[in-house]
């Protein structure tokens, strides 16, 4: 009768438990890093412009054209590019209505709406949408940045009112660039030599997107659930190549992790 194994000798392992052991990744092995910079448009994104950029067109609009106008309809002007910027969005639709004025004289009303008397007006609407927590932690992990259509008055009134001012490494608006969105200069800037693919976009109109396909930067589009912009936006953002879309930006942290593991 053959002697008995040891007690303490461990069961031979099957080939197929062997095999899926070795083709499991180790903690980390294999798990994507986040980017190395995160460049974030603004309005839309970080901003809830509803009450502000939003209702300030449709107020200009029909003042100068005296017809009822609705967000449906400003969001077809927003779905062509090239009309990121509300000023020129708005004096195309107010001459496309038959009424006949300026640039200059739309973007003085729309600013008057605006900014209000001590800047009271529709600006102070506006809501900052990322928890300054979420802002930290992820600025642990990457480089975080803006490449906004905003001007400087605008975009310092936001910062400044938010104690946002030293959150963001690289700022760059309509001002910083030779050619505004949708051509790609801000990306290019922030990017500074890097190479596009380590890098992510998070927009949410169509200048965005093609700002960020000719730059070759992965681009992440926020389009509210039910909301206006997404019932018209999200196929055309898919088509530009849009690698996924969040109903808010608080989605974002929780999408990285999904693309690596903590």
């Amino acid at each position: 009768m053959p002697p008995s194994p040891p007690k303490n000798r461990a069961a031979p392992i099957p080939d197929s438990a062997r095999r899926r052991k070795s083709s499991t990744p180790s903690p980390g092995q294999d798990a994507k890093p986040y980017p190395s910079v995160i460049i974030f448009d603004v309005d839309g994104v970080l901003v809830d412009t509803r009450g502000s950029f939003q209702l300030t067109t449709l107020q200009t609009v029909k003042f100068f054209t005296k017809k009822r106008v609705t967000l449906r309809e400003l969001h077809a002007w927003k779905n062509r590019p090239g009309f990121n910027d509300d000023w020129k969005l708005s004096t195309a639709w107010v001459n496309d209505l038959g009424a006949n004025f300026s640039y200059d004289e739309i973007k003085r009303k729309f600013q008057e709406i605006y900014w209000g008397e001590n800047s009271q007006g529709n600006v102070r609407k506006e809501k900052w949408l990322l928890r300054k927590s979420t802002l930290a932690r992820l600025a642990k992990r990457t480089e975080l940045t803006l490449f906004t259509g905003r001007n400087w008055h605008e975009l310092n009134y936001t910062l400044d009112r938010n104690d946002l001012r030293g959150s963001f490494k690289t700022i760059i608006t309509v001002e910083e660039v030779a050619n505004p969105k949708p051509a790609p200069d801000g990306l290019i800037k922030i990017l500074n030599g890097r190479k596009p693919s380590e890098a992510l976009y998070v927009g949410d109109n169509i200048d965005d997107a093609l700002a960020a396909q000719t730059a070759e930067v992965p681009f992440l589009a926020i389009l509210p659930k039910n909301g206006e912009e997404r019932r018209q936006r999200s196929t055309r953002l898919r088509e530009l190549g849009a690698v996924a879309i969040l109903n808010d930006i608080s989605q974002l942290e929780p999408w990285l992790r999904k693309l690596r593991p903590v």
